[in-house]
């Protein structure tokens, strides 16, 4: 089923080149309660994405449409693979950071920092040395919906994981609500939203951006990239030319690495997350409340060093 092509709206000629004006808006599924966290298996042609209330990951391949991959999930939210093509995810149920193991065992990478217990782990990425990347808020811990009422022993932090030595660093502790984040396409930049308090309004909102040190293990140099409106900027990919492609209210929008807003790809519901997929990492698979959707455009997702 597809929604029609007039979605596309251009704000910046940059962004026409960008999209394909006969490629449609396809839901793919729909009837969840809130997805999120969605990664692609390019190996075997399927994607994963958590439908956080329901406490479960689903499984979309084109042939089959959609199935249950993981129930229950311990309330599991962002994922990403690491190097090896291992599933590395969050769990806000178990406030920790897992990797799912090639013969299907569960391993517990972090769960607490200096004999704290984390809050609930938001979204990840893993950088192209190993190291695993993810932001910590307390969303997840502060409504029953998402994964249940705990008491929070940290601030909201980002922080970087070495599995090769299991050491867990903050890198960046002045969030009020880290969500999700990626890299630029050569790993010098780090891009993470400031989601302040959600359901809130509140004014600090928006996309920071931060200088990743030579040593690839510390940030500097902390600015605000851009602020997505209407709503705001939960999570986002890069594509090879270092474009955002962030979620927002009204969709999905564009953002040059300048922080000039491109375009939009409209979405009739708000958009949570979303990922490059597909033929050639060209094809958007967006989080849009509780129906899947994707889209083909004319850029490839990033594919890091």
């Amino acid at each position: 089923m597809d929604t029609g092509m007039a979605n596309i709206e251009i704000i910046d000629p940059r962004f026409k080149s960008c999209v394909l004006p006969n490629a449609p808006l396809e839901k793919l599924g729909d009837g969840f309660r809130w997805l999120e966290g969605p990664v692609w298996f390019a190996d075997m042609q399927c994607l994963l994405v958590s439908d956080i209330p329901n406490n479960r990951i689903m499984r979309w391949t084109e042939s089959g449409g959609v199935s249950v991959f993981r129930e229950p999930s311990h309330f599991a939210n962002g994922h990403t693979r690491d190097r090896e093509g291992r599933l590395i995810g969050c769990s806000h149920h178990d406030r920790c950071i897992t990797r799912t193991e090639l013969d299907g065992r569960i391993t517990v990478l972090a769960h607490r920092y200096r004999g704290k217990r984390l809050n609930s782990p938001n979204d990840i990425v893993v950088k192209s040395d190993g190291s695993i990347w993810f932001s910590d808020p307390t969303f997840g811990i502060t409504r029953d919906y998402e994964g249940g009422k705990q008491e929070s022993e940290l601030p909201p932090n980002l922080y970087r994981f070495d599995p090769r030595d299991g050491s867990l660093t903050v890198v960046a502790d002045d969030f009020k609500g880290p969500n999700g984040l990626c890299f630029s396409p050569d790993e010098r930049l780090l891009y993470v939203a400031e989601s302040g308090t959600p359901f809130a309004h509140d004014p600090e909102q928006y996309i920071r951006v931060f200088d990743v040190s030579d040593d690839g293990a510390r940030l500097r140099n902390a600015r605000v990239f851009h602020k997505v409106t209407p709503g705001m900027a939960d999570g986002f990919r890069c594509d090879e030319d270092g474009n955002i492609w962030s979620s927002a209210a009204d969709g999905v929008h564009c953002i040059a690495p300048d922080g000039t807003l491109l375009g939009k790809l409209k979405v009739p519901f708000v958009v949570s997350n979303l990922t490059f997929g597909g033929r050639n990492r060209s094809r958007l698979f967006i989080c849009g409340s509780q129906t899947l959707f994707a889209q083909y455009v004319n850029q490839r997702g990033a594919q890091r060093p």
